[in-house]
């Protein structure tokens, strides 16, 4: 029985990869999320922060990042489930064939990746290289990286501090939201933008997660696994707790 699922939904009009497929290019869909998900907060590994996609020559290439904030002793959990789910077909919205990547760890964080029914790759992945399956159409990566994702938290959570500050004199609220006239929406957008800070006058960078890692989770596939109901795939990911 599930007790914990997050789930991502990516759908990547693979118009990215059924494009990518046909003439080498590919279009991500872009989101992200960290420490969102409420059923996660007691479990970090199980809490997806990013999913991507794209194609590279023959392989379909997947990757999710979980664990926001992760340090040198952050881990894959033991009792999740990671999966990237796949759904392909003759044309976007169109799917007909559906294969779920299922990867899980031991507690020595040894991994198992299963693609469907088709392949399967076992082993400490923790290693530039990643480990690859004896059929050699897929190959594991999992260990901590540099989080790729750029957000200037700070002056966020500035911004909203300022809205809050000002609500007992803004007027015209509509469902509670005020009318702000274009002085102060330039005065928040300028806060929203800022690097040094009125809690942190030295800052000296606008991206609160230059500095911040993460666990990632890299596969890559040959394409004929993902696409057996065509060349337009679409993709999710979830982490399911047991």
């Amino acid at each position: 029985m599930n007790v914990l699922t997050n789930k991502r939904t990516w759908l990547l009009a693979l118009a990215a990869v059924a494009t990518a497929a046909a003439v080498g290019l590919s279009r991500p869909a872009l989101s992200a999320d960290h420490r969102d998900a409420p059923k996660t907060k007691a479990e970090p590994a199980a809490d997806i922060n990013d999913v991507y996609t794209w194609v590279d020559g023959t392989n379909y290439q997947m990757v999710m990042t979980v664990f926001p904030f992760a340090d040198a002793n952050a881990k894959f959990s033991n009792t999740v489930q990671y999966v990237f789910h796949t759904a392909s077909g003759p044309a976007f919205g169109n799917t007909t064939a559906n294969e779920d990547v299922i990867c899980t760890f031991d507690a020595a964080q040894n991994i198992s990746c299963w693609v469907g029914t088709d392949d399967f790759v076992t082993g400490n992945a923790n290693v530039q290289a990643g480990i690859t399956s004896a059929s050699g159409k897929t190959k594991v990566f999992a260990g901590l990286r540099s989080d790729p994702f750029f957000f200037n938290l700070t002056g966020f959570n500035d911004a909203v501090a300022a809205v809050d500050a000002a609500k007992p004199t803004l007027s015209n609220l509509t469902a509670g939201c005020p009318t702000i006239d274009q002085a102060t929406s330039t005065a928040l957008q300028g806060i929203l933008k800022e690097t040094a800070s009125p809690t942190n006058p030295t800052r000296s960078s606008p991206d609160d997660f230059a500095t911040a890692a993460t666990l990632a989770i890299v596969v890559s596939v040959d394409k004929t696994l993902v696409t057996k109901g065509g060349n337009i795939v679409a993709v999710w990911a979830s982490t399911n707790g047991t």
